[in-house]
């Protein structure tokens, strides 16, 4: 099984960019995006499909704003676009595909960069989030999408200024460090790569791509069940859609429609 996840930062931006001729020879199983920023059932634009692939998502109730979607050319028994709390299902932060035995999400977690009342609403997220994180992980699932959280310091280029600047903050860190040691979650790409310089974000100021001055902070996050199903893992970056770059990861697991 083939799983892509990106944050595509404006869904008609990275199709100019010519994504979704990219992502149509990829003929992966499930394609998770993020910061879709567009309403996609009153968009007509034949470029933002992919042929033998259904497409769901969730939008943001705010134009031109956040958004997730997945591709797929597997149907799922059930769709679920909403946790119950006003941040993800205004903001279109969430779905998740379910299948006889798997499920599989597209996640966007708020940025809190934009000021101080955006990491209030960030923490919020964080802390109504985890119950369903404590329930989702005794299942067959895999979490795809932007945290907009870097782990450790082998995460980011320059972790020491950036510990006091959201996205490193220690009461980030520590929350990821619940998700992963407490309740059981794992990040599917240290699992195959722990090497550093393993970047799939870069700011568009200076030089920070071309120099690989970068963060991680998206993920395929899976429960404790799939771990050892991992085959492979890539951060592509050949091609640039985005200021992220897409996660590719292979998994010895079949769906059961």
């Amino acid at each position: 099984m083939k799983v892509i996840t990106c944050n595509v930062n404006g869904i008609r931006s990275a199709a100019k960019k010519g994504f979704f001729e990219w992502a149509e020879k990829q003929k992966a199983d499930f394609i998770c995006l993020q910061e879709t920023k567009a309403q996609l059932d009153n968009l007509v634009h034949d470029g933002l499909e992919i042929k033998d692939y259904f497409r769901f998502h969730s939008d943001a109730v705010k134009p031109g704003y956040s958004g997730v979607a997945i591709y797929t050319p597997h149907k799922p028994i059930h769709i679920n676009n909403s946790l119950g709390f006003e941040c993800a299902d205004t903001e279109g932060r969430f779905v998740q595909l379910e299948y006889k035995d798997f499920s599989i999400v597209s996640l966007y977690l708020p940025s809190g960069t934009s000021g101080d009342h955006r990491q209030k609403e960030k923490y919020n997220f964080m802390d109504k989030f985890l119950p369903h994180l404590k329930k989702m992980v005794h299942k067959k699932i895999i979490l795809c999408g932007d945290w907009n959280i870097a782990h450790k310091n082998i995460d980011l280029k320059n972790w020491k200024p950036n510990q006091k600047h959201s996205g490193f903050l220690p009461e980030e860190r520590a929350w990821l460090d619940k998700v992963f040691d407490d309740i059981g979650w794992v990040d599917a790409f240290r699992i195959i790569n722990k090497e550093a310089d393993q970047y799939t974000w870069w700011s568009n100021r200076g030089q920070a791509y071309a120099k690989n001055v970068g963060w991680r902070i998206d993920y395929q996050i899976i429960s404790p069940e799939l771990k050892k199903t991992i085959k492979a893992a890539e951060i592509y970056k050949k091609q640039r859609f985005s200021d992220h770059a897409p996660l590719i990861m292979d998994y010895t697991v079949s769906i059961k429609d």
